[in-house]
């Protein structure tokens, strides 16, 4: 591996590094006025929650590093105190970035990227009619991190009131994750598309309390043939499953057997390989079985 020192790189160098591994990044498209109540709007993607009561959401305009000048929406911020964020759909991406464009102060980007304004209800910015969810903030603090170039503007925001569109909500009334299709930042030119076949889940040890794979015997844990994540998965199990449902489960176990019965390292790679198989599966329970058949 390289190791990088961050005073020993440029700003550009060790910027670009950054953005390329600190990914993929959410995006706060947002909505600020100036002090004559003309709007702006543009894409951060140092932006996060971080919090829920109070609901907190910090989004960064950083120094710009070619000429440490700083950006509009930190000017607004500072004048107003207030902030509509808006998310960003896969549908509204192209013109998300055409509104970064540097237009000159009191240019009007819902105009020049063909966003359509909607009026708020608890402050002054607009709302971006597009953008699936909205959020009317208060500015709570802005921390500056530096005064160089490159240096970040933390702009911490109180939610007010938050606006969902209801097509993008699912039979529960909750955000489903595959109708919003949010679109994420990466380094370069480069953005990730949440949705299809990019989206899977993970299930959270919170309920149970995972044996670890610190207890996966070292035959199966040193495995040349499961992967890091095929570890977890089976570490996030509270207890092993029963071994005597194996051959009435799991009918390919038995093949498996009697093809290798003379060849014991082509038996337990076959069962390996059968195993990874149910993990991408999400089967966790039956790879457990056909991984303790070999033991």
């Amino acid at each position: 591996m390289i190791a990088i020192d961050p005073k020993e790189v440029s700003t550009p160098k060790l910027h670009g590094y950054m953005l390329g591994a600190i990914a993929p990044r959410p995006i706060a498209f947002a909505s600020t006025i100036d002090s004559q109540g003309r709007p702006n709007l543009a894409p951060y993607s140092f932006f996060n929650a971080f919090g829920s009561n109070p609901p907190t959401c910090i989004f960064s305009p950083a120094r710009r590093v070619r000429d440490n000048t700083i950006k509009h929406t930190l000017e607004n911020v500072r004048e107003n105190g207030e902030v509509v964020i808006n998310v960003v759909s896969y549908a509204m991406v192209q013109q998300m970035s055409l509104a970064s464009t540097e237009y000159p102060k009191g240019v009007d980007e819902f105009v020049k990227a063909g966003f359509t304004p909607l009026a708020s209800e608890r402050v002054k910015p607009l709302r971006v009619k597009e953008s699936p969810v909205q959020m009317e903030c208060k500015v709570v603090d802005v921390i500056e991190t530096g005064t160089e170039g490159g240096a970040g503007n933390l702009i911490v925001s109180e939610i007010l009131l938050m606006h969902i569109r209801e097509d993008v909500l699912d039979a529960e009334g909750r955000i489903d994750q595959h109708k919003i299709d949010l679109v994420g930042r990466l380094g370069a030119n480069w953005y990730v598309r949440a949705s299809g076949q990019a989206l899977f889940e993970v299930a959270k040890p919170i309920a149970n309390l995972g044996i670890g794979v610190d207890q996966i015997p070292d035959s199966i844990r040193l495995s040349p043939v499961l992967t890091g994540n095929n570890l977890g998965q089976l570490g996030n199990v509270e207890q092993l499953p029963d071994k005597t449902a194996i051959e009435r489960e799991l009918p390919a176990v038995k093949e498996i057997a009697e093809r290798f019965s003379q060849d014991p390292e082509s038996y337990e790679q076959h069962l390996h390989e059968l195993a990874k198989q149910l993990l991408e599966e999400g089967k966790v329970n039956e790879a457990w079985a056909v991984l303790l058949a070999g033991e």
